[in-house]
């Protein structure tokens, strides 16, 4: 069968790429091998985000009096109506994706490319005019520690985890690890989190990774920077979860036959998103530019665009990616942090506001962490944030909007906020020197 566009991979990348396809025109065919929606729907974002909350909410319980609010007896967690929970919003969530996909043409099979225009599924061949590769990732692995899916486990294995785990070592103090950190020691896990480099959250503010090690702690968290491979006390602890990054998943694709060029594992794209064949293009993790699912979707959307237009001529040259990471307190950031803006030699002002002096916060009993802006000194220009403490994911919102349109301090810091809120620390943040 022919088709205009072949997507191969049904995650958050195919998915926007087939809507965005179908709307101008083009006939689309959607190949998944495993299961709708991807690793964010089903693996990652959503599921973990979903047991996020159910920790969050047993916080809110436990710290009632706080609020004078009299809870008689300990709150609970039946972890079992926690996963049913988390089950019926991908569900629904899938529902909504099916609905959005009801004219696009979907194959549960495995894919592999015969040439640059066919597709060889399990039970058929499909033909395409152009390609597009969106097959996600999958967990890294860690020499010298094997999945075995029962005590050592990947972040894949733990959404499903039936119970929680007494004792819980995690291998890498990442994004992923520090959210399960934060998780699960809300639920009443005895954590311990080791990452190699001198820090939590490598890629992150220095002082943010440091409040958030001091919050962790404060909790009870065991926390190892600059930890050695090996030397792993697995008796310790009942379950052992392996978060060391992932890692685009090409094997089997068949990418030689069709001339797709493969470096370091991930595969090579220009800022049109073709790869070097020129009408099969890629998106998401499988890239490994930004393993984000908004980006995935990003990237997506500029691909199926120059697809539908023949000759490609929009840019993934989006750099302004917002970070959030749904620890407690959350953390979020966008733009240069303050160390990337002194490597570039920028002449720079960082200001910081801290929640001690914010209204809403003190409301919330959430007052713990800061809003850090850095700008240009000589443009006036906002160029990055960092975030921790409460409402990060949500306030890192409209600073992604400062950076990416270039908005100069006076400008934000005279917006009028309603107050008390939590957004209006971002322009207070401005009036700080």
């Amino acid at each position: 069968m022919a088709y205009d566009l072949i997507i191969i991979g049904a995650g958050w990348a195919g998915f926007n790429a087939a809507i965005v396809a179908r709307k101008k025109g083009l006939k689309v065919a959607l190949v998944e091998q495993e299961i709708l929606g991807g690793t964010c729907l089903n693996l990652g974002c959503i599921p973990t985000k979903v047991l996020i909350q159910s920790s969050k909410t047993l916080k809110g319980i436990q710290d009632a009096a706080a609020f004078g609010v009299e809870i008689d007896g300990s709150p609970r967690v039946n972890f079992k109506s926690v996963l049913c929970r988390k089950n019926r919003i991908i569900e629904q969530l899938k529902k909504g994706i099916e609905l959005k996909l009801s004219d696009v043409e979907y194959f549960t099979s495995r894919a592999e490319l015969v040439s640059f225009d066919t597709v060889q599924l399990q039970d058929r061949k499909l033909q395409g005019r152009a390609l597009l590769i969106a097959c996600g990732s999958e967990p890294a692995r860690c020499e010298g520690l094997q999945f075995d899916g029962k005590k050592i486990i990947s972040s894949n294995d733990i959404v499903s985890y039936e119970h929680i785990p007494a004792s819980l070592l995690i291998v890498g103090g990442g994004v992923i690890g520090c959210e399960f950190a934060s998780l699960f020691s809300l639920l009443g896990s005895r954590v311990t989190i080791r990452e190699a480099m001198p820090q939590l959250l490598p890629q992150e503010d220095l002082e943010v990774a440091r409040k958030l090690e001091t919050a962790f702690k404060k909790r009870g968290i065991e926390v190892v920077t600059h930890a050695q491979p090996g030397g792993y006390d697995f008796n310790s602890y009942e379950t052992v979860l392996v978060c060391v990054g992932r890692k685009p998943r090409i094997d089997g694709l068949g990418l030689d036959s069709a001339g797709v060029k493969v470096d370091k594992g991930r595969i090579v794209i220009d800022e049109y998103l073709r790869t070097s064949v020129h009408n099969v293009y890629a998106a998401g993790d499988c890239t490994a530019v930004n393993m984000l699912a908004h980006f995935a979707a990003y990237q997506a959307r500029i691909a199926a665009l120059n697809i539908a237009a023949g000759t490609p001529s929009q840019k993934a040259s989006n750099v302004n990616v917002p970070n959030c990471i749904f620890t407690y307190p959350e953390v979020a950031s966008v733009g240069l942090n303050e160390l990337a803006a002194k490597e570039r030699s920028l002449h720079t002002r960082v200001r910081v506001f801290h929640f001690l002096a914010s209204a809403m916060a003190r409301i919330m009993g959430e007052a713990e962490g800061f809003i850090k802006i850095v700008t240009d000194v000589r443009s006036d220009r906002i160029l990055g944030a960092s975030i921790i403490g409460p409402g990060a994911t949500e306030l890192i919102g409209v600073l992604t909007v400062a950076v990416q349109a270039g908005v100069e301090v006076r400008h934000f810091r005279d917006l009028l906020f309603a107050h008390p809120s939590l957004s209006e620390n971002t322009a207070e943040a401005l009036r700080e020197v």
